[in-house]
């Protein structure tokens, strides 16, 4: 099969239908230091779907609310708009792909690895110095390259994912020797072509290969959630492999093992409602 150019994946990302209005606000409203907050929540609030999923996530024990929130307004006073917009980000980007047509890849599996890289990430966020909520949104957006391919170009990806099982390799190992591409160059693509953040960008692109990226970037901390996510096993794959960290990433973050195991249990305990609430 022939690999896959960057020229077809760029244009069959054009093709893609415009992200909700609101998804695309948020996005924008990263450089914007005179955001109507108001205004976007409404916006929001009009998406009955994605309200409803954004306030699964509200109120579930990740946040730990002592009363309940009935509304994209009543969450975004008692939250936070930072930590709203993370959560209709982490909801709706993913939600965008339908991947049910590509043998082999399994949407439960990728929903749970990400959720567990998201959660990982904000809890190493602090004591890093990047934000937790941002941080949780690179770890759900980190792999989405694989939606990508497993949703626009099937065949393709099957390929690729029996290969990696044919040969007992990592992902991206397989992913570029059957494509010639791999998922974090793809979710790089796409980043560009709806213009991401820089650091969501660079949490994507970046994340298997941090040392290419600034010192101190999120893909130093997502590179190492998802270290900490795979050897955690809560995909529940029997052949799931855990890549070596680089270890310019955790040195330029600056952790240590204690630090890394005292998340491990928190982790564990919040991964099913994390999941629940964030399942389409």
């Amino acid at each position: 099969m022939n690999k896959l150019q960057r020229e077809q994946i760029v244009a069959r990302l054009k093709q893609l239908p415009a992200l909700p209005a609101s998804i695309s606000e948020l996005l924008a409203s990263f450089g914007d230091e005179d955001i109507d907050v108001a205004r976007i929540a409404h916006q929001i609030a009009r998406d009955q779907g994605l309200t409803a999923r954004v306030l699964r996530v509200a109120n579930s024990s990740f946040y730990g609310l002592q009363s309940r929130v009935g509304t994209i307004h009543e969450a975004v006073v008692i939250l936070g708009f930072r930590a709203v917009r993370s959560m209709v980000l982490a909801v709706g980007m993913n939600a965008v792909f339908h991947s049910e047509h590509c043998p082999g890849f399994d949407t439960r599996s990728y929903l749970r690895h990400c959720a567990a890289v998201g959660l990982a990430a904000r809890a190493l966020a602090g004591s890093s110095g990047h934000n937790p909520e941002l941080a949780f949104t690179g770890g759900i957006l980190h792999d989405i390259g694989q939606l990508v391919l497993a949703a626009n170009f099937p065949a393709q990806y099957a390929e690729a994912l029996a290969y990696r099982r044919q040969h007992d390799c990592f992902l991206v190992q397989a992913e570029r020797d059957v494509l010639g591409v791999d998922h974090g160059e793809v979710g790089g693509l796409l980043a560009e072509t709806w213009r991401f953040p820089i650091a969501l960008h660079e949490a994507v692109a970046d994340h298997h290969q941090p040392a290419g990226s600034l010192a101190g970037s999120l893909a130093d901390l997502i590179h190492v959630a998802d270290g900490v996510a795979h050897a955690l096993g809560v995909v529940h794959l029997a052949d799931e492999m855990v890549a070596p960290l680089e270890r310019t990433a955790w040195l330029r973050l600056g952790l240590d093992v204690g630090r890394i195991t005292a998340i491990l249990a928190p982790i564990e305990r919040e991964m099913e409602e994390t999941c629940q609430a964030l399942a389409t």
